[in-house]
């Protein structure tokens, strides 16, 4: 088929949709946040009518109203994640760009136990960054750097038991949402 032909001295560099570039990820990602609110707010009201014709200072006294109003409100909220991924995966090229970028995108399932880990990776990737047998996989094709890819997406779930014991259940999560403090 000829739009798949390569010639037999060409470097193997992924250029084309269904090659595969296999991609070291090397992502170390650190993220904290703090933040401190404080309200304090007072006021007081006060209405009346001092004096009217024909109408005695009695009844202009029980016409006086006057309200008071004092609230306080003090926040304090922390963030912190740390995240690291170091490994490799597999990806194929679902799209060519116009400008020749390669639109890359894997998956890699490993289980254990009944545990089963998912890792997804997708990113645009220069095939001009692409290396040959590099990185420790030799004899592969094309491998790259996470970092030299653009718009990356990793993602690590983990399905099963160990998941499940890390997730909130649904009536706590139901909870949450509806309390008021």
């Amino acid at each position: 088929h000829a739009a798949s032909y390569r010639p037999a001295f060409e470097d193997r560099r992924a250029r084309m949709v269904g090659d595969t570039v296999t991609i070291r990820i090397e992502e170390n990602i650190t993220a904290k946040q703090n933040s401190t609110s404080t309200v304090d707010r007072k006021s007081s009201n006060e209405a009346g009518i001092t004096a009217l014709p024909f109408v005695g200072s009695s009844f202009t006294d029980k016409t006086k109203l006057g309200s008071a109003n004092d609230s306080k409100f003090t926040g304090t909220g922390n963030t912190a994640s740390s995240n690291t991924f170091d490994g490799y995966i597999t990806t194929t090229v679902v799209e060519v760009l116009p400008n020749g970028h390669l639109v890359v995108t894997g998956e890699k399932q490993i289980g254990v136990n009944d545990n089963v880990d998912v890792l997804r990776f997708s990113g645009t990737v220069d095939p001009r960054s692409l290396r040959t047998g590099t990185g420790g996989y030799e004899g592969s094709g094309s491998v790259i750097s996470s970092r030299l890819v653009a718009n990356a997406r990793v993602q690590s779930r983990g399905r099963g038991a160990q998941g499940e014991a890390q997730a909130m259940g649904w009536l706590a999560r139901a909870f949450n949402t509806i309390t008021p403090f």
